[in-house]
Protein backbone atom coordinates (compact mmCIF):
# COMPACT_ATOMS: atom_id res chain seq x y z
CA UNK A 1 0.00 0.00 0.00
CA UNK A 2 1.54 3.23 -0.60
CA UNK A 3 1.88 5.67 2.09
CA UNK A 4 1.47 9.33 1.13
CA UNK A 5 3.48 10.14 4.84
CA UNK A 6 6.53 8.91 2.54
CA UNK A 7 5.81 9.48 -0.64
CA UNK A 8 5.20 13.49 -0.69
CA UNK A 9 7.56 16.10 0.17
CA UNK A 10 7.33 17.85 2.99
CA UNK A 11 6.72 21.16 1.76
CA UNK A 12 3.99 19.57 -0.39
CA UNK A 13 2.21 18.55 3.12
CA UNK A 14 1.86 22.25 4.14
CA UNK A 15 0.08 23.05 1.07
CA UNK A 16 -2.34 20.52 2.12
CA UNK A 17 -2.88 21.62 5.18
CA UNK A 18 -3.30 24.68 3.98
CA UNK A 19 -6.11 23.52 2.16
CA UNK A 20 -7.55 21.38 4.76
CA UNK A 21 -7.31 24.93 7.09
CA UNK A 22 -8.54 27.26 5.01
CA UNK A 23 -12.13 26.43 4.72
CA UNK A 24 -13.08 27.13 7.96
CA UNK A 25 -11.46 30.70 7.94
CA UNK A 26 -13.39 31.48 4.64
CA UNK A 27 -16.60 29.74 6.37
CA UNK A 28 -19.97 31.89 7.64
CA UNK A 29 -17.61 31.94 11.42
CA UNK A 30 -14.73 33.43 9.27
CA UNK A 31 -14.92 36.55 11.12
CA UNK A 32 -15.39 35.50 14.53
CA UNK A 33 -12.68 32.97 13.72
CA UNK A 34 -10.37 35.49 12.29
CA UNK A 35 -10.83 38.02 15.03
CA UNK A 36 -9.84 35.25 17.63
CA UNK A 37 -6.83 34.04 15.89
CA UNK A 38 -5.40 37.85 15.44
CA UNK A 39 -5.98 38.30 19.26
CA UNK A 40 -4.02 34.87 20.15
CA UNK A 41 -1.27 36.65 17.37
CA UNK A 42 -1.32 39.66 19.23
CA UNK A 43 -0.92 37.41 22.81
CA UNK A 44 1.90 35.67 21.51
CA UNK A 45 3.57 38.88 20.68
CA UNK A 46 2.89 40.45 24.15
CA UNK A 47 4.35 37.17 25.56
CA UNK A 48 7.56 37.48 23.48
CA UNK A 49 7.60 41.47 24.60
CA UNK A 50 7.32 39.87 27.86
CA UNK A 51 10.25 37.17 27.59
CA UNK A 52 12.63 40.53 26.05
CA UNK A 53 11.75 42.54 29.36
CA UNK A 54 12.63 39.78 31.45
CA UNK A 55 15.91 39.28 29.32
CA UNK A 56 16.61 43.42 30.46
CA UNK A 57 15.32 42.35 33.89
CA UNK A 58 18.09 39.60 34.12
CA UNK A 59 21.23 42.12 33.17
CA UNK A 60 20.09 44.23 36.02
CA UNK A 61 19.22 41.92 38.83
CA UNK A 62 22.41 39.92 38.50
CA UNK A 63 24.02 42.97 38.27
CA UNK A 64 22.56 44.30 41.75
CA UNK A 65 23.74 40.93 43.06
CA UNK A 66 27.21 41.04 42.10
CA UNK A 67 27.05 44.92 43.68
CA UNK A 68 25.87 44.29 46.47
CA UNK A 69 22.88 46.87 45.86
CA UNK A 70 19.81 46.12 48.02
CA UNK A 71 18.13 49.19 46.65
CA UNK A 72 18.06 48.09 43.54
CA UNK A 73 17.77 44.32 44.44
CA UNK A 74 14.19 45.16 45.90
CA UNK A 75 13.24 47.53 42.98
CA UNK A 76 13.65 44.91 40.24
CA UNK A 77 11.70 42.23 42.75
CA UNK A 78 8.64 44.55 42.25
CA UNK A 79 9.80 45.04 38.92
CA UNK A 80 9.62 41.39 38.49
CA UNK A 81 6.82 40.72 40.29
CA UNK A 82 4.72 43.23 37.16
CA UNK A 83 6.62 41.60 35.09
CA UNK A 84 5.67 37.63 35.96
CA UNK A 85 1.85 39.30 36.66
CA UNK A 86 1.96 40.57 33.17
CA UNK A 87 2.95 37.15 31.28
CA UNK A 88 0.45 35.15 33.46
CA UNK A 89 -2.63 36.84 32.38
CA UNK A 90 -1.35 36.61 28.85
CA UNK A 91 -0.85 33.16 29.48
CA UNK A 92 -4.09 32.79 30.61
CA UNK A 93 -6.07 34.43 28.20
CA UNK A 94 -4.12 32.67 25.13
CA UNK A 95 -5.04 29.29 26.26
CA UNK A 96 -8.29 29.55 26.66
CA UNK A 97 -8.46 31.61 23.19
CA UNK A 98 -6.07 29.14 21.64
CA UNK A 99 -8.52 26.23 22.73
CA UNK A 100 -11.64 28.14 22.17
CA UNK A 101 -10.87 28.46 18.47
CA UNK A 102 -9.72 24.82 18.41
CA UNK A 103 -12.91 23.78 19.48
CA UNK A 104 -15.17 25.92 17.11
CA UNK A 105 -12.64 24.89 14.63
CA UNK A 106 -13.16 21.31 14.88
CA UNK A 107 -16.61 21.59 15.48
CA UNK A 108 -17.08 23.36 12.13
CA UNK A 109 -14.49 21.12 10.01
CA UNK A 110 -16.46 17.76 12.23
CA UNK A 111 -19.93 19.27 10.74
CA UNK A 112 -18.63 19.84 7.33
CA UNK A 113 -16.77 16.12 6.96
CA UNK A 114 -19.75 14.43 8.50
CA UNK A 115 -22.18 16.35 5.71
CA UNK A 116 -20.36 15.60 2.90
CA UNK A 117 -19.71 12.28 3.95
CA UNK A 118 -23.29 11.22 4.92
CA UNK A 119 -24.02 12.98 1.47
CA UNK A 120 -25.11 11.14 -1.60
CA UNK A 121 -24.46 8.12 -0.18
CA UNK A 122 -20.44 8.75 0.41
CA UNK A 123 -20.35 6.80 3.38
CA UNK A 124 -21.54 3.34 1.61
CA UNK A 125 -19.58 4.35 -1.80
CA UNK A 126 -16.45 4.70 -0.32
CA UNK A 127 -16.70 1.01 1.58
CA UNK A 128 -17.53 -0.35 -1.90
CA UNK A 129 -14.33 1.75 -3.38
CA UNK A 130 -12.64 0.15 -0.75
CA UNK A 131 -13.90 -3.22 -1.95
CA UNK A 132 -13.01 -2.58 -5.37
CA UNK A 133 -9.46 -1.78 -4.53
CA UNK A 134 -8.57 -4.34 -1.94
CA UNK A 135 -8.55 -2.09 0.61
CA UNK A 136 -5.89 0.25 -1.26
CA UNK A 137 -5.05 3.85 -1.78
CA UNK A 138 -6.71 6.39 -2.57
CA UNK A 139 -9.34 5.06 -0.66
CA UNK A 140 -9.48 6.19 2.93
CA UNK A 141 -9.74 3.44 5.43
CA UNK A 142 -11.57 3.97 8.64
CA UNK A 143 -13.37 7.66 7.84
CA UNK A 144 -15.34 7.12 11.97
CA UNK A 145 -11.12 7.41 13.27
CA UNK A 146 -10.43 10.25 10.78
CA UNK A 147 -13.42 12.63 11.58
CA UNK A 148 -13.39 11.99 15.33
CA UNK A 149 -9.50 11.13 16.51
CA UNK A 150 -7.63 12.94 13.59
CA UNK A 151 -9.97 16.14 13.08
CA UNK A 152 -9.18 16.52 16.88
CA UNK A 153 -5.44 16.10 16.50
CA UNK A 154 -5.42 18.17 13.20
CA UNK A 155 -7.24 21.18 14.73
CA UNK A 156 -4.57 20.93 17.97
CA UNK A 157 -1.18 20.28 16.19
CA UNK A 158 -2.15 22.95 13.74
CA UNK A 159 -2.36 25.66 16.71
CA UNK A 160 -0.11 24.50 19.03
CA UNK A 161 2.71 24.24 16.44
CA UNK A 162 1.86 26.98 14.12
CA UNK A 163 1.53 29.31 17.28
CA UNK A 164 4.68 28.01 18.55
CA UNK A 165 6.72 28.76 15.40
CA UNK A 166 5.13 32.13 15.38
CA UNK A 167 6.66 32.40 18.84
CA UNK A 168 10.35 30.94 17.71
CA UNK A 169 10.27 33.25 14.77
CA UNK A 170 9.20 36.52 16.97
CA UNK A 171 11.60 35.00 19.62
CA UNK A 172 14.12 34.60 17.27
CA UNK A 173 14.07 38.50 15.94
CA UNK A 174 13.37 39.82 19.29
CA UNK A 175 16.48 38.54 21.15
CA UNK A 176 19.30 37.79 18.02
CA UNK A 177 19.70 41.61 18.21
CA UNK A 178 20.25 41.51 21.91
CA UNK A 179 22.58 39.05 21.71
CA UNK A 180 24.21 40.20 18.66
CA UNK A 181 25.52 43.58 21.05
CA UNK A 182 25.54 41.67 24.39
CA UNK A 183 27.75 39.01 23.20
CA UNK A 184 30.55 41.54 21.75
CA UNK A 185 33.37 40.15 19.18
CA UNK A 186 35.74 37.12 18.86
CA UNK A 187 39.05 37.49 17.31
CA UNK A 188 41.28 34.54 16.79
CA UNK A 189 44.36 33.43 14.36
CA UNK A 190 43.89 31.11 12.10
CA UNK A 191 47.07 30.30 9.06
CA UNK A 192 48.57 33.23 10.37
CA UNK A 193 45.45 35.69 10.19
CA UNK A 194 43.72 37.41 12.26
CA UNK A 195 39.85 37.40 12.08
CA UNK A 196 37.45 38.81 14.29
CA UNK A 197 33.74 38.05 14.20
CA UNK A 198 31.00 40.96 15.50
CA UNK A 199 27.94 38.86 17.77
CA UNK A 200 29.88 35.88 18.43
CA UNK A 201 27.18 33.95 20.00
CA UNK A 202 24.71 34.94 16.81
CA UNK A 203 27.39 32.63 14.65
CA UNK A 204 27.43 30.21 17.41
CA UNK A 205 24.22 29.57 18.14
CA UNK A 206 23.34 29.39 14.41
CA UNK A 207 25.88 26.78 13.89
CA UNK A 208 24.73 24.98 17.07
CA UNK A 209 21.23 24.64 15.80
CA UNK A 210 21.55 23.95 12.25
CA UNK A 211 23.69 20.99 12.93
CA UNK A 212 21.16 20.10 15.36
CA UNK A 213 18.48 20.60 13.09
CA UNK A 214 20.12 18.45 10.38
CA UNK A 215 20.70 15.01 12.95
CA UNK A 216 17.32 15.61 14.21
CA UNK A 217 15.79 15.38 11.07
CA UNK A 218 18.12 12.07 10.07
CA UNK A 219 17.23 10.64 12.74
CA UNK A 220 13.38 11.43 13.44
CA UNK A 221 12.34 11.21 9.56
CA UNK A 222 11.48 7.60 10.42
CA UNK A 223 8.28 8.94 12.49
CA UNK A 224 6.39 10.22 9.69
CA UNK A 225 5.65 7.09 8.41
CA UNK A 226 5.28 5.49 11.23
CA UNK A 227 2.81 7.60 12.70
CA UNK A 228 0.65 7.44 9.86
CA UNK A 229 0.66 3.40 10.25
CA UNK A 230 -0.05 3.51 13.69
CA UNK A 231 -2.83 5.54 13.80
CA UNK A 232 -4.31 2.92 10.82
CA UNK A 233 -3.27 0.10 12.59
CA UNK A 234 -5.04 1.30 15.84
CA UNK A 235 -8.15 2.44 14.16
CA UNK A 236 -8.34 -1.46 12.29
CA UNK A 237 -7.74 -3.02 15.97
CA UNK A 238 -10.50 -0.80 17.02
CA UNK A 239 -13.15 -1.60 14.18
CA UNK A 240 -12.57 -5.08 14.43
CA UNK A 241 -13.40 -4.76 18.81
CA UNK A 242 -16.86 -2.64 17.41
CA UNK A 243 -17.43 -5.25 14.94
CA UNK A 244 -17.42 -8.44 17.64
CA UNK A 245 -19.59 -6.49 19.92
CA UNK A 246 -22.34 -5.77 16.57
CA UNK A 247 -22.10 -9.76 16.17
CA UNK A 248 -21.82 -10.91 19.00
CA UNK A 249 -24.70 -13.34 19.64
CA UNK A 250 -23.90 -14.85 16.04
CA UNK A 251 -20.10 -15.45 17.23
CA UNK A 252 -21.31 -17.04 20.41
CA UNK A 253 -24.03 -19.18 18.83
CA UNK A 254 -20.99 -20.39 15.71
CA UNK A 255 -18.55 -20.82 18.55
CA UNK A 256 -15.96 -18.31 16.48
CA UNK A 257 -14.80 -16.87 20.02
CA UNK A 258 -11.21 -18.45 19.23
CA UNK A 259 -11.22 -17.50 15.41
CA UNK A 260 -12.23 -13.85 16.80
CA UNK A 261 -9.61 -13.88 19.38
CA UNK A 262 -6.75 -14.81 16.53
CA UNK A 263 -8.41 -12.06 14.39
CA UNK A 264 -7.91 -9.26 17.47
CA UNK A 265 -4.71 -10.44 18.29
CA UNK A 266 -3.12 -10.26 14.46
CA UNK A 267 -4.93 -6.79 14.62
CA UNK A 268 -3.18 -5.89 17.65
CA UNK A 269 0.07 -7.55 17.07
CA UNK A 270 0.15 -5.10 14.07
CA UNK A 271 0.02 -2.36 16.57
CA UNK A 272 2.04 -3.50 18.78
CA UNK A 273 4.69 -4.40 16.15
CA UNK A 274 3.96 -0.76 14.45
CA UNK A 275 4.27 0.23 17.89
CA UNK A 276 7.89 -0.99 18.65
CA UNK A 277 9.31 0.01 16.11
CA UNK A 278 7.93 3.69 16.63
CA UNK A 279 9.48 3.60 20.39
CA UNK A 280 12.84 2.29 18.75
CA UNK A 281 12.40 5.67 16.17
CA UNK A 282 11.66 7.75 19.22
CA UNK A 283 14.07 6.45 21.53
CA UNK A 284 16.71 7.49 19.52
CA UNK A 285 15.24 10.95 19.02
CA UNK A 286 14.60 11.95 22.42
CA UNK A 287 18.48 10.26 23.25
CA UNK A 288 19.73 13.67 20.83
CA UNK A 289 17.29 15.93 21.85
CA UNK A 290 18.06 15.61 25.25
CA UNK A 291 21.48 15.32 25.19
CA UNK A 292 21.11 19.03 22.36
CA UNK A 293 19.03 20.21 25.17
CA UNK A 294 21.16 19.49 28.06
CA UNK A 295 24.44 20.89 26.33
CA UNK A 296 22.50 24.38 25.37
CA UNK A 297 21.66 25.18 28.90
CA UNK A 298 25.96 25.32 29.75
CA UNK A 299 27.01 26.01 26.57
CA UNK A 300 26.95 29.95 26.54
CA UNK A 301 28.69 30.05 29.73
CA UNK A 302 31.34 28.36 28.60
CA UNK A 303 31.54 30.33 25.61
CA UNK A 304 31.33 33.53 27.33
CA UNK A 305 33.49 32.79 30.12
CA UNK A 306 36.71 33.64 29.36
CA UNK A 307 35.13 37.38 28.90
CA UNK A 308 33.90 37.25 32.22
CA UNK A 309 36.76 35.82 34.32
CA UNK A 310 38.79 38.71 32.57
CA UNK A 311 36.32 41.00 33.91
CA UNK A 312 35.37 42.46 30.69
CA UNK A 313 31.69 41.99 31.08
CA UNK A 314 29.61 41.29 34.29
CA UNK A 315 27.55 39.14 36.18
CA UNK A 316 24.77 40.94 34.83
CA UNK A 317 25.68 40.68 31.37
CA UNK A 318 26.81 37.58 31.27
CA UNK A 319 23.41 35.96 32.38
CA UNK A 320 21.81 38.23 30.03
CA UNK A 321 23.82 37.03 26.99
CA UNK A 322 23.02 32.97 28.89
CA UNK A 323 19.47 33.90 28.54
CA UNK A 324 19.07 35.64 24.96
CA UNK A 325 21.28 32.56 24.25
CA UNK A 326 19.02 30.14 25.57
CA UNK A 327 15.95 31.93 23.78
CA UNK A 328 17.63 32.16 19.96
CA UNK A 329 18.79 28.46 20.39
CA UNK A 330 14.99 27.61 21.29
CA UNK A 331 13.66 29.39 18.53
CA UNK A 332 16.34 28.11 16.26
CA UNK A 333 16.05 24.50 17.80
CA UNK A 334 11.95 24.79 17.49
CA UNK A 335 11.98 22.04 14.76
CA UNK A 336 14.31 19.70 16.69
CA UNK A 337 12.14 19.83 19.84
CA UNK A 338 8.70 19.26 18.03
CA UNK A 339 10.15 16.75 14.99
CA UNK A 340 7.91 14.12 17.26
CA UNK A 341 4.52 16.42 17.47
CA UNK A 342 5.37 17.58 13.71
CA UNK A 343 5.34 13.54 12.65
CA UNK A 344 2.30 13.13 14.06
CA UNK A 345 0.59 16.55 12.50
CA UNK A 346 1.73 15.55 9.19
CA UNK A 347 0.35 11.51 9.12
CA UNK A 348 -2.33 12.98 10.80
CA UNK A 349 -2.77 15.54 7.95
CA UNK A 350 -2.05 13.04 5.50
CA UNK A 351 -4.88 11.06 6.62
CA UNK A 352 -7.27 13.88 6.47
CA UNK A 353 -6.16 15.28 2.81
CA UNK A 354 -7.06 11.48 1.62
CA UNK A 355 -10.22 11.52 3.20
CA UNK A 356 -10.99 14.63 2.27
CA UNK A 357 -9.57 14.00 -1.65
CA UNK A 358 -11.72 10.53 -2.11
CA UNK A 359 -14.93 12.71 -0.74
CA UNK A 360 -14.23 15.33 -3.18
CA UNK A 361 -13.80 12.91 -6.16
CA UNK A 362 -16.89 11.24 -5.06
CA UNK A 363 -18.50 14.64 -5.16
CA UNK A 364 -17.34 15.34 -8.77
CA UNK A 365 -17.74 12.16 -10.73
CA UNK A 366 -20.54 12.11 -13.29
CA UNK A 367 -22.74 9.41 -12.40
CA UNK A 368 -23.27 6.84 -14.72
CA UNK A 369 -26.64 6.21 -14.15
CA UNK A 370 -29.49 8.71 -15.05
CA UNK A 371 -31.75 7.95 -12.58
CA UNK A 372 -35.20 10.12 -12.35
CA UNK A 373 -38.03 10.38 -9.55
CA UNK A 374 -41.48 10.80 -10.11
CA UNK A 375 -41.16 11.50 -13.49
CA UNK A 376 -43.69 8.74 -14.58
CA UNK A 377 -45.96 6.96 -11.94
CA UNK A 378 -44.15 3.97 -12.57
CA UNK A 379 -40.62 2.23 -12.67
CA UNK A 380 -38.91 2.14 -15.82
CA UNK A 381 -35.26 0.61 -16.71
CA UNK A 382 -33.66 1.13 -20.29
CA UNK A 383 -30.32 0.23 -21.59
CA UNK A 384 -29.39 -0.92 -17.83
CA UNK A 385 -25.91 -2.34 -16.97
CA UNK A 386 -25.07 -3.70 -13.63
CA UNK A 387 -21.35 -4.75 -12.76
CA UNK A 388 -19.29 -5.75 -9.52
CA UNK A 389 -17.61 -3.43 -8.16
CA UNK A 390 -14.55 -5.42 -9.68
CA UNK A 391 -15.67 -4.37 -12.77
CA UNK A 392 -17.68 -7.76 -13.95
CA UNK A 393 -20.91 -7.31 -15.72
CA UNK A 394 -24.00 -8.86 -14.30
CA UNK A 395 -26.15 -7.93 -17.21
CA UNK A 396 -26.06 -5.41 -20.08
CA UNK A 397 -28.53 -3.30 -21.82
CA UNK A 398 -31.46 -4.99 -19.32
CA UNK A 399 -35.02 -2.64 -20.41
CA UNK A 400 -37.33 -3.32 -17.47
CA UNK A 401 -40.69 -2.27 -16.87
CA UNK A 402 -43.70 -2.00 -13.58
CA UNK A 403 -46.70 -0.58 -13.25
CA UNK A 404 -49.75 0.58 -10.62
CA UNK A 405 -50.77 -2.97 -10.02
CA UNK A 406 -48.37 -5.25 -10.61
CA UNK A 407 -46.34 -7.41 -8.09
CA UNK A 408 -43.21 -8.84 -9.29
CA UNK A 409 -41.30 -11.40 -7.32
CA UNK A 410 -37.47 -11.64 -8.89
CA UNK A 411 -35.61 -14.75 -8.70
CA UNK A 412 -32.50 -16.35 -10.06
CA UNK A 413 -29.16 -18.02 -8.44
CA UNK A 414 -27.85 -16.89 -5.58
CA UNK A 415 -25.22 -14.21 -6.37
CA UNK A 416 -26.38 -13.10 -9.78
CA UNK A 417 -27.11 -9.86 -8.54
CA UNK A 418 -30.62 -9.29 -7.52
CA UNK A 419 -30.06 -6.91 -4.24
CA UNK A 420 -27.65 -5.34 -6.63
CA UNK A 421 -30.62 -4.57 -9.37
CA UNK A 422 -32.59 -3.13 -5.88
CA UNK A 423 -29.70 -0.91 -4.99
CA UNK A 424 -29.28 0.46 -8.54
CA UNK A 425 -32.97 1.22 -8.88
CA UNK A 426 -32.85 2.71 -5.31
CA UNK A 427 -29.77 5.00 -6.88
CA UNK A 428 -26.88 3.31 -4.63
CA UNK A 429 -25.24 1.23 -6.85
CA UNK A 430 -22.71 3.70 -8.14
CA UNK A 431 -21.26 0.67 -10.84
CA UNK A 432 -23.98 0.51 -12.84
CA UNK A 433 -25.12 2.73 -16.08
CA UNK A 434 -28.20 3.80 -18.18
CA UNK A 435 -31.50 5.30 -17.01
CA UNK A 436 -34.06 4.65 -14.09
CA UNK A 437 -37.25 6.76 -13.95
CA UNK A 438 -38.77 5.91 -10.92
CA UNK A 439 -42.09 6.94 -8.73
CA UNK A 440 -42.33 9.00 -5.58
CA UNK A 441 -43.15 7.31 -2.52
CA UNK A 442 -40.92 4.32 -2.90
CA UNK A 443 -39.61 2.37 -0.12
CA UNK A 444 -37.17 -0.60 0.30
CA UNK A 445 -36.81 -3.15 3.21
CA UNK A 446 -33.25 -4.86 3.11
CA UNK A 447 -32.88 -8.62 4.25
CA UNK A 448 -31.62 -7.21 7.66
CA UNK A 449 -32.85 -4.14 8.27
CA UNK A 450 -31.15 -1.31 10.13
CA UNK A 451 -32.10 -0.83 14.01
CA UNK A 452 -30.60 1.95 15.48
CA UNK A 453 -30.68 2.02 19.60
CA UNK A 454 -32.76 4.28 21.93
CA UNK A 455 -36.13 4.29 21.95
CA UNK A 456 -38.52 1.64 20.63
CA UNK A 457 -40.72 4.61 19.02
CA UNK A 458 -37.68 5.78 17.50
CA UNK A 459 -36.42 2.68 15.53
CA UNK A 460 -39.74 2.14 14.69
CA UNK A 461 -40.74 4.94 12.71
CA UNK A 462 -36.46 5.59 11.53
CA UNK A 463 -35.29 7.37 9.51
CA UNK A 464 -39.08 9.57 10.24
CA UNK A 465 -39.14 11.85 13.38
CA UNK A 466 -41.40 9.97 16.15
CA UNK A 467 -43.53 12.88 16.62
CA UNK A 468 -44.85 12.22 12.76
CA UNK A 469 -47.09 9.39 14.54
CA UNK A 470 -49.12 9.56 17.38
CA UNK A 471 -49.32 6.20 19.59
CA UNK A 472 -52.37 4.97 18.51
CA UNK A 473 -50.93 4.44 15.41
CA UNK A 474 -47.19 3.30 16.22
CA UNK A 475 -49.21 0.55 18.28
CA UNK A 476 -51.41 -0.62 15.34
CA UNK A 477 -47.89 -1.06 13.18
CA UNK A 478 -46.58 -3.37 15.59
CA UNK A 479 -49.75 -5.14 15.77
CA UNK A 480 -50.09 -5.57 12.16
CA UNK A 481 -46.76 -6.21 11.88
CA UNK A 482 -47.35 -9.32 14.36
CA UNK A 483 -45.12 -7.58 17.15
CA UNK A 484 -48.23 -6.33 19.90
CA UNK A 485 -45.47 -7.50 22.56
CA UNK A 486 -43.35 -4.48 22.19
CA UNK A 487 -46.88 -2.10 21.57
CA UNK A 488 -46.68 -1.27 25.25
CA UNK A 489 -42.56 -0.67 24.85
CA UNK A 490 -42.67 2.87 22.90
CA UNK A 491 -40.59 4.65 25.34
CA UNK A 492 -38.30 2.00 26.29
CA UNK A 493 -34.86 2.79 25.84
CA UNK A 494 -32.23 -0.69 24.60
CA UNK A 495 -30.10 -1.97 22.16
CA UNK A 496 -32.56 -3.05 20.07
CA UNK A 497 -30.59 -4.64 17.41
CA UNK A 498 -29.07 -6.88 19.81
CA UNK A 499 -32.55 -7.14 21.90
CA UNK A 500 -34.67 -8.40 19.09
CA UNK A 501 -34.01 -11.70 16.80
CA UNK A 502 -33.78 -12.07 13.37
CA UNK A 503 -37.50 -12.47 12.57
CA UNK A 504 -38.45 -9.34 15.09
CA UNK A 505 -35.77 -6.93 13.43
CA UNK A 506 -37.96 -8.01 10.01
CA UNK A 507 -41.17 -7.57 11.52
CA UNK A 508 -40.22 -4.41 12.55
CA UNK A 509 -39.04 -3.07 9.29
CA UNK A 510 -42.56 -4.21 8.10
CA UNK A 511 -44.37 -2.13 10.85
CA UNK A 512 -42.29 0.32 9.30
CA UNK A 513 -44.10 -0.20 5.82
CA UNK A 514 -47.50 -0.65 7.56
CA UNK A 515 -46.81 2.69 9.16
CA UNK A 516 -45.84 4.87 6.64
CA UNK A 517 -48.11 3.00 3.48
CA UNK A 518 -45.87 3.71 0.97
CA UNK A 519 -47.48 3.22 -2.96
CA UNK A 520 -44.30 1.17 -4.14
CA UNK A 521 -42.39 -1.41 -2.29
CA UNK A 522 -39.16 -2.86 -2.81
CA UNK A 523 -38.59 -6.13 -0.34
CA UNK A 524 -35.21 -8.13 -0.67
CA UNK A 525 -35.71 -11.22 1.15
CA UNK A 526 -37.61 -9.15 3.88
CA UNK A 527 -39.39 -12.15 5.27
CA UNK A 528 -36.39 -14.43 4.81
CA UNK A 529 -36.04 -14.79 8.96
CA UNK A 530 -40.09 -15.63 9.67
CA UNK A 531 -42.35 -18.91 9.77
CA UNK A 532 -44.30 -19.55 6.47
CA UNK A 533 -47.60 -18.99 8.29
CA UNK A 534 -46.65 -15.23 9.66
CA UNK A 535 -44.74 -14.53 6.24
CA UNK A 536 -48.10 -15.24 4.31
CA UNK A 537 -50.15 -12.99 6.69
CA UNK A 538 -47.74 -10.32 6.43
CA UNK A 539 -47.50 -10.83 2.75
CA UNK A 540 -51.33 -10.20 2.34
CA UNK A 541 -51.23 -7.05 4.39
CA UNK A 542 -48.44 -5.65 1.99
CA UNK A 543 -49.92 -6.56 -0.94
CA UNK A 544 -53.25 -5.41 -0.07
CA UNK A 545 -51.97 -1.87 1.35
CA UNK A 546 -50.02 -1.46 -2.04
CA UNK A 547 -53.02 -2.42 -4.39
CA UNK A 548 -55.01 -0.19 -2.00
CA UNK A 549 -52.96 2.80 -2.76
CA UNK A 550 -52.84 2.27 -6.79
CA UNK A 551 -49.01 1.38 -6.61
CA UNK A 552 -46.74 -2.23 -7.28
CA UNK A 553 -44.50 -4.27 -5.48
CA UNK A 554 -41.58 -6.13 -5.83
CA UNK A 555 -40.07 -9.05 -3.97
CA UNK A 556 -36.68 -11.19 -4.00
CA UNK A 557 -37.57 -14.44 -2.35
CA UNK A 558 -36.54 -18.16 -2.54
CA UNK A 559 -39.46 -19.44 -0.46
CA UNK A 560 -42.31 -21.04 -3.18
CA UNK A 561 -45.18 -19.68 -0.87
CA UNK A 562 -44.15 -15.68 -1.57
CA UNK A 563 -44.83 -16.42 -5.04
CA UNK A 564 -48.73 -16.62 -4.26
CA UNK A 565 -48.44 -13.10 -3.95
CA UNK A 566 -47.00 -11.97 -7.45
CA UNK A 567 -48.33 -11.99 -10.49
CA UNK A 568 -45.20 -11.66 -12.41
CA UNK A 569 -41.82 -12.52 -12.75
CA UNK A 570 -38.51 -11.52 -13.36
CA UNK A 571 -36.07 -14.09 -13.73
CA UNK A 572 -31.88 -13.94 -14.02
CA UNK A 573 -30.99 -16.22 -16.29
CA UNK A 574 -27.04 -17.38 -16.53
CA UNK A 575 -25.76 -16.27 -20.02
CA UNK A 576 -24.40 -18.50 -22.76
CA UNK A 577 -20.75 -18.89 -22.43
CA UNK A 578 -18.40 -16.10 -24.01
CA UNK A 579 -21.58 -13.66 -23.47
CA UNK A 580 -20.34 -10.31 -22.50
CA UNK A 581 -22.54 -10.05 -18.80
CA UNK A 582 -23.22 -13.45 -16.59
CA UNK A 583 -27.06 -13.14 -16.74
CA UNK A 584 -30.11 -12.29 -18.67
CA UNK A 585 -33.07 -10.91 -16.82
CA UNK A 586 -36.31 -12.24 -18.57
CA UNK A 587 -39.95 -11.43 -17.68
CA UNK A 588 -42.83 -14.11 -17.68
Amino acid sequence: MSDPARSASFFDTLRRIGKLAAPYFRSEEKWKARVMLAVIVVLNLLAVYMLVLNNQWFGRFYDALQNKDQAVFWREIGVFCWIAAGFIVIAILKFYLTQLLQMRWRAWMTRNYLGRWMADHTFYRLELARYATGGDAPTPDNPDQRIQEDMQMFTDYTMTLSMGLLNAVVTLVSFVGILWVESGTASFTLGGHAFTVPGSMVWVALIYCAVGTTITHLIGRPLIGLNFQQQRYEADFRHHLVRVREYSEAIALDRGEKVEHGQLDLRFGAVLKNYLQLIKAQKNLVAFTASFGQASVIFAFIVQAPRFFSGAIQLGQLMQVNSAFGRVQDSLSWFVDNYDRVAVWRATSDRLTTFDAAMRAHADASPALSREIGATDGLRATELDVALPDGTLLMQHTALALDPGDTVLLQGPSGSGKSTLFRTFAGIWPFARGKVALPEEAMFIPQRPYVPDGRLRDALAYPRPAAEYDDAQLKAALDDALLPALADRLDDTDTWSQKLSGGEQQRLAIARVLLRKPRWLFADEATSALDTAAEETLYRRLSADVKAAGGAMVSIAHRASVGAFHDKRWTLVPSTEGAAARYTVTST
